[in-house]
């Protein structure tokens, strides 16, 4: 074989060897979140305390590799190889331990839950990659092992959009494990593979670096910038699945973007890196502001820009830590420092931004911290020697300020309507015109960016925060209260969680938006004493601002299940809602995943079950199941009611419905209730009945012509636990 092919074979076998553990590394990610979706809910925070154990465990697969890269390249081979092998006892994939107790909080459970269960396989795979590029760096004799991070990350990035396209909709959670299992005996093949190109003869002084060390200052430049795009991944993460589903498809956008940005920083082709960096802080300005304006009507598009911005971000400052990388033989130690940025970054955004903060106020704080990290040209040769010669500079910072001091003083003392439909849009476009123009000027384009920041969006948070009570936050999510014109509501992320009139008695008992008599669950409740008489059995899954309590009559019983404590606390104690006061001052709630709670409940104790379990506008899919609608059926009695709520702007869930009824046997009909006009008195809601006694509907349903049954739809099955794929579902145009 001649030198250049011999040069090419191997090269070949590091790459596959690369791309397959990064493959096998992020596949695992959206999958063990997936099985661990039945013990631990649907909220947006599970994903992101799964990202932390992700990150933690990278950290320490790093830092193993940083420390093993100091012996002699065949014992690093033969140490690896070893756990790997270890890891195989944790074959095949599933997980280690049962569900929390109700008194553990989720922050600390669900990191002890994923570690336990994947820990030592994830540490295993993450060590392999800066492993074998250092190790392509001694057999190459000196080839260039960055362009093999481009790969590894393209193989992340493949792993993770497999997953949600590819192997969830086809395998089964079993075979998806057993087929990760496979992938794991292949990816040990090829180690060995690899370890057989290293000079058997190179000593440990071979492996140590003899380049100059770098800085501390340089250092820490590394951690910032890996710290700001990990951070911003999740808070991003956060802000898509609040809104839509918790689940694995969208899951992994933000983060197969993150990965996706490190292959085009890392390429060897610069063209691609070097014009995103170039406009990227053109985006920043525009986008940033636009997110933190938090245009409602337009989800789908805020979606498109928040993860346009997460993308331009993360390539930008992901270049500039390329541009600034040490040589090969302190890869190792670059890559730690990376990866003790993007723990810090989960850290931030996942554990000290849901204690500290009662907002999202992690997401502007990593824009801003992007905006003054990322690097900056001036675009045109005549801008440039605007901010170059002294007295341009002189006329345009004033320029700049007079125009940021107009719109700061119309934002706090001008008219209240200035960021309404009519003026936001011109605003928007003078405050970006000389934003962009200070491009290159980096302290004028960081104050453009804070007030920019400021007027579209942060400062109402800042109102909301200092305003006492208006505002909480938990693991769960973001609640906000507020008085308007009469009405109180409570918004979770961008949906609206309950609305009580205030300030009249009567109405302040009156059930109001989804809840309204008119509505199916308004029916339902309207019904108990006709069909179980006069002490009917209530349970309630997802207690909202309790608005339904006010349906209880005297002699029945109710009981609420409730993940989040903060709920509780603002619908019982602190006074701002009065539903449980007004007429049902002592009810039984339980605390913890409803589907669990169900589970431990005595069979047949209820005639009634409604199932309202929203985490902003998402149903957790963990309560859509077979298992979890055998749960509510053995806690109902044989002629009892389950209410289930799809009102969802992104997902047609009657299909998944339907096709659990016919699996379960279940009898069914559905009542889309539509208000003349929307009031916060009734709006719009799906309500779908289901009951294993047909009688029981056909007594529900008798007296409203507008009760239909469900439609199937061909090619849905019913969800499982092992396999459930809302690619089907999607409303396109919501």
């Amino acid at each position: 074989m001649s030198a250049a092919a011999a040069t090419r074979a191997c090269r070949i076998t590091f790459v596959g060897t690369i791309l397959t553990g990064s493959f096998l590394l992020f596949l695992v990610q959206p999958m063990v979140a997936r099985m661990a979706l039945p013990r631990l809910g649907g909220a947006p925070a599970v994903w992101n305390s799964a990202m932390l154990v992700y990150q933690t465990l990278l950290l320490g697969g790093y830092a193993y590799a940083h420390a093993l890269a100091r012996v002699r390249p065949w014992l690093q081979a033969v140490i690896h190889l070893c756990v790997l092998l270890v890891g195989v006892i944790w074959l095949p994939i599933g997980l280690a331990i049962g569900g929390g107790s109700a008194g553990v909080t989720p922050a600390l459970w669900v990191p002890w839950l994923l570690g336990a269960s994947i820990g030592p396989l994830f540490f295993a795979v993450s060590a392999q990659a800066p492993l074998v590029q250092r190790w392509f760096s001694i057999a190459s004799r000196g080839g260039d092992p960055y362009a093999l991070y481009a790969a590894s990350n393209l193989g992340s990035f493949g792993g993770l959009i497999a997953y949600p396209l590819l192997v969830e909709p086809l395998l089964a959670l079993r075979q998806q494990s057993w087929l990760w299992s496979g992938g794991y005996v292949l990816l040990i093949a090829l180690v060995a593979l690899c370890a057989l190109r290293l000079p058997r003869a190179a000593t440990g002084e071979t492996a140590r670096p003899t380049s100059v060390p770098a800085t501390r200052g340089r250092v820490l430049h590394w951690i910032v910038l890996a710290l700001v795009p990990s951070g911003l991944m999740l808070a991003t993460s956060t802000y898509i699945t609040t809104d839509i589903v918790a689940m694995p498809l969208l899951w992994v956008l933000p983060l197969g973007l993150y990965l996706l940005s490190f292959t085009i920083a890392f390429a060897a082709n610069r063209e691609i890196a070097d014009l995103l960096t170039r406009i990227a802080p053109i985006t920043i300005l525009l986008f940033g502001g636009i997110m933190i304006g938090g245009v409602s009507l337009m989800p789908l598009a805020n979606l498109g820009i928040a993860l346009s911005l997460l993308f331009m971000v993360s390539v930008a400052l992901h270049t500039r830590m390329y541009r600034l990388r040490p040589d090969p033989d302190r890869l190792t130690g670059f890559y730690l420092a990376m990866a003790f940025g993007g723990a810090l970054g989960g850290v931030f955004a996942g554990l000290v931004a849901p204690v500290v903060f009662d907002w999202t106020y992690e997401y502007p704080i990593l824009i801003f911290a992007a905006g003054l990290l990322v690097p900056q040209v001036y675009l045109t040769a005549g801008i440039r020697r605007v901010w170059m010669t002294p007295v341009r500079r002189r006329i345009a910072q004033g320029v700049i300020a007079a125009v940021l001091l107009t719109f700061m003083g119309l934002t706090f003392w001008g008219p209240a309507d200035l960021f309404g439909d009519g003026h936001q849009g011109l605003t928007f476009i003078a405050i970006a015109a000389v934003g962009i123009v200070s491009v290159g000027a980096r302290t004028s384009y960081a104050v453009i960016l804070a007030v920019t920041l400021v007027i579209f969006g942060g400062w109402r948070a800042v109102e909301l925060s200092l305003e006492q009570g208006a505002r909480t936050r938990s693991y769960f999510g973001v609640y906000t209260i507020r008085d308007r014109g009469g009405v109180r509501e409570l918004d979770h992320g961008t949906t609206v969680h309950g609305i009580q009139f205030t300030g009249n008695p009567v109405l302040e008992r009156l059930p109001t938006t989804y809840y309204a008599p008119p509505s199916g669950i308004g029916q339902a409740m309207g019904a108990l004493d006709r069909l179980y008489g006069r002490g009917a059995r209530v349970g309630v899954v997802g207690l909202g601002t309790g608005t339904l309590a006010c349906y209880a009559q005297p002699g029945q019983r109710w009981r609420f299940y409730e993940i989040d404590p903060a709920v509780i606390r603002i619908a019982r104690d602190t006074g701002q809602f009065s539903y449980l006061k007004n007429c049902l001052p002592d009810p039984t709630i339980r605390i913890g995943d409803a589907r669990l709670s169900l589970e431990r409940d005595m069979p047949a104790s209820l005639d009634l079950l409604a199932l309202d379990a929203f985490s902003s506008d998402a149903i957790p899919m963990h309560l859509m199941t077979r298992e979890a609608f055998a749960a509510y059926a053995r806690v109902l009695q044989p002629r009892g009611l389950l209410l289930v709520h799809i009102s969802n702007r992104f997902l047609d869930l009657e299909p998944v419905v339907a096709a659990l009824a016919a699996d379960g046997g279940w009898h069914a009909a559905k009542l889309y209730y539509q208000p003349p006009k929307y009031t916060a008195i009734a709006s719009a809601s799906q309500w779908i009945a289901l009951s294993p006694d047909v009688a029981t509907v056909r007594a529900l349903t008798a007296g409203d012509p507008h009760w239909a049954p469900l439609i199937r739809k061909a090619g849905i099955e019913a969800w499982t636990d092992d396999y459930s794929t809302i690619l089907p579902l999607l409303k396109w145009k919501p």
